[in-house]
């Protein structure tokens, strides 16, 4: 019964998407999502490379990535330098997955069920949420952009003054808003990638490093979320 209920979503999943979407945009998709695929595995290869104690490199490891985004970022897409555009997406995603190693650790020594919940939580959130932006009405969440950012200096701010005052109802806010907005991210990412390449744009690697973005942002904050719920609940049972 739930095979069946799983393929009847699917099929009707595509046959909504043949409708509202051009083919040249299914298959700019279809590119995009696998590179962000193969990025994310880059990052779990790094993630484990962490955690097995082959290399552990903590803040250098966030540095590389850096240095790697900008490589991204000052050498553009020109038709010719996808295979090393690639190579540096997936080393972003590999030093970006081994930084993330350093929480992971701390995770896994609490309860590593943990790690398993936010990463299926993390898919489905994205998911979902894609697939709403890619059958929504054309453009119907390109608004969300303004507010989004908006609130996400809203909340660099209040984070730097919460350094000085340091109260949990902050932080927790923070967390919380934060895996919102970027849930709405995915929203409007999904979205201004299918504009930008009605547009022209056929650069995958920087529309599928737009979702990464949204894709760690989303799994460090459920991370956090459910570690600090974990904690809260063997504080209770050591009480009782």
């Amino acid at each position: 019964m739930a095979t069946s209920f799983t393929n009847f979503s699917y099929e009707r999943f595509m046959r909504n998407m043949g409708q509202k979407l051009e083919p040249s945009v299914r298959y700019h998709l279809s590119k995009v999502y696998a590179c962000l695929t193969a990025t994310c595995a880059a990052a779990t290869v790094g993630s484990l490379i962490h955690l097995k104690g082959i290399w552990e490199a903590g803040m250098l490891s966030g540095l590389i990535a850096l240095g790697l985004v900008l490589g991204l970022i000052f050498n553009p897409d020109n038709g010719k330098n996808f295979n090393m555009r690639l190579g540096l997406l997936l080393g972003f995603g590999a030093f970006t997955g081994h930084a993330l190693g350093l929480l992971l650790e701390q995770v896994i020594y609490i309860n590593p069920a943990i790690v398993v919940t936010a990463l299926v939580g993390t898919t489905t959130i994205f998911t979902s949420l894609s697939a709403a932006a890619v059958l929504a009405k054309r453009g119907s969440y390109l608004f969300l952009g303004g507010i989004l950012l908006s609130v996400l200096n809203a909340m660099a701010l209040i984070s730097l003054g919460n350094l000085l005052f340091r109260s949990y109802f902050v932080h927790e806010l923070n967390l919380y808003v934060g895996l919102a907005v970027m849930s709405g991210f995915v929203l409007f990412d999904t979205q201004m990638i299918m504009e930008k390449h009605r547009l022209g744009s056929n650069d995958c690697i920087a529309h599928s490093l737009d979702l990464f973005y949204d894709v760690i942002g989303i799994f460090r904050r459920l991370l956090v979320i459910l570690t600090q719920k974990e904690q809260n609940n063997q504080r209770k049972k050591r009480n009782d």
